[in-house]
């Protein structure tokens, strides 16, 4: 008898902790930001031409080339970029 109300009690604490544990990851699922939500994004991704890397365009070097402005993500490609187009 002393057993199965042992056993009783684990069965009720580990049911317990299963739903708390389900509840949480509902209350994070609920946090997260919705992607037509009305929050402002503080940054942009930009692509770098010459190595394609991802860069937030507040961190990317920049160019004005032929009217448009071009992200680099590092001096380096830009003077890449700047010698590609002398040799054009």
């Amino acid at each position: 008898m002393l057993r199965f109300v042992i056993l009783a009690i684990l069965i009720f604490l580990a049911y317990r902790l299963l739903v708390g544990s389900l509840k949480g990851r509902r209350d994070v699922e609920k946090k997260a930001v919705p992607p037509n939500s009305d929050a402002k994004v503080s940054d942009v991704l930009v692509e770098d031409p010459v190595c394609h890397t991802l860069v937030p365009r507040q961190q990317a070097i920049h160019l004005q080339h032929k009217g448009e402005i071009i992200y680099f993500c590092s001096e380096k490609c830009c003077n890449i970029f700047i010698q590609q187009g002398e040799e054009k």
